[in-house]
């Protein structure tokens, strides 16, 4: 993955430079001398020098929700400047100088610039990266040495890589996802858009007009899955029985089945119940209990029409989890707010919460 620093540096480049300014009211534009100017909502952050090019990520929508409930996605645009790599040595080579080398040598050492082939203008494409990787792959595939005896077969997909392998009866789905990391923090931007940001976070009908899923290619979605996942560990580390809160979110899972709560948002009120709950509770002998702790914050969640992310502006994550210093100050965002905007979306997530609650009945009164 390619690492993206938070260092503000909006300034121009002397060759080749691309200018990020913040601005509130303004779309990104060409300006004379062919440099893009990247206008935006939010902030700027800066990027590490790798391989002859640099990254930087743009703000482009801060996180809020749409008029169906669904995640808005808090957006990036990940910016690419090629630096100069004329004094450099790799393995006692110099390296090919992109920036300085005139186009005909590269034309003559069949090299394309990265900005060709991975971006749109000076900004990450998700499609084109997608497609060098897959032209990689299939490149690949014919020098390994599974390749006699399993039959690799692409999907299409323009946000990711997704491939099948079989042998025989064996058969195996992989999809490659991409991503860039913000600085050292655990907060990523993912070339595909999570559960949540997909209008995931519940299937409650609301009677106002649903906005438009389009995402360009050059749009790159926020992910706090890495974040979440540490959490995991870290509570796994703590609690006298290292699965339990796993096995809380299995058993949501397996009754959910149309009752319009999505896997995404039972698992961000088991992480709200797991900082609220003391860790040394989590005992084998105390699962039903757990069970219904959980079903009593839905409850109230529901009740107030508010359930906060897990992650943004979440003040009480452990240490260990690392987030950029513009994520720590955010406001917590409310992933039950389309339910205070409907009132009948609320009564229909109120009836599916009466649902749940007799489906756990009667799965505990069974066993």
């Amino acid at each position: 993955m390619i690492k993206v620093d938070d260092n503000d540096r909006n300034k121009d480049d002397e060759e080749g430079g691309v200018n990020v300014e913040a601005n509130k009211n303004e779309a990104r534009k060409e300006d004379e001398g062919g440099n893009v100017a990247a206008r935006e909502k939010g902030g700027s952050d800066g990027g590490k020098e790798e391989n002859g090019r640099e990254d930087r990520e743009d703000t482009r929508d801060a996180g809020k929700l749409n008029s169906a409930g669904q995640t808005a996605a808090r957006t990036f645009s990940v910016r690419v400047e090629l630096v100069c790599t004329c004094k450099r040595e790799q393995l006692g080579e110099k390296p090919l100088c992109f920036l300085h080398r005139s186009k005909k040598k590269l034309r003559r050492k069949r090299k394309r610039s990265l900005l060709e082939t991975l971006c749109t203008g000076s900004y990450l494409d998700v499609e084109k990266t997608s497609l060098w990787f897959y032209q990689l792959v299939r490149c690949s595939w014919r020098h390994v040495p599974e390749s006699d005896s399993w039959h690799l077969v692409f999907q299409p997909c323009s946000r990711s890589c997704q491939f099948q392998l079989s042998k025989g009866r064996k058969s195996v789905a992989v999809e490659m996802l991409f991503g860039v990391r913000q600085g050292d923090s655990d907060i990523f931007v993912a070339s595909q858009p999570t559960e949540a940001q997909k209008g995931g976070s519940s299937s409650f009908v609301s009677s106002q007009p649903a906005e438009a899923n389009f995402i360009a290619s050059t749009a790159w979605p926020e992910t706090y899955a890495v974040a979440e996942a540490k959490f995991f560990r870290h509570v796994a580390r703590q609690v006298p029985c290292e699965s339990l809160h796993l096995k809380c979110l299995q058993v949501f899972t397996c009754i959910l089945r149309a009752t319009g709560f999505s896997s995404s948002v039972w698992k961000t009120v088991v992480m709200h119940v797991l900082t609220t709950v003391p860790l040394s509770r989590w005992r084998r002998r105390e699962f039903a209990r757990r069970l219904w702790d959980i079903m009593a914050y839905l409850r109230r969640c529901l009740q107030s029409k508010r359930l906060e992310h897990f992650v943004l502006g979440n003040e009480r994550l452990p240490a260990e989890i690392s987030l950029p210093l513009a994520v720590q100050r955010l406001e917590p965002l409310n992933l039950f707010e389309h339910l205070a905007r409907d009132p009948a979306a609320h009564r229909e997530a109120m009836r599916a919460y009466g649902q749940l609650r007799f489906r756990l009945w009667a799965l505990l009164s069974s066993h």
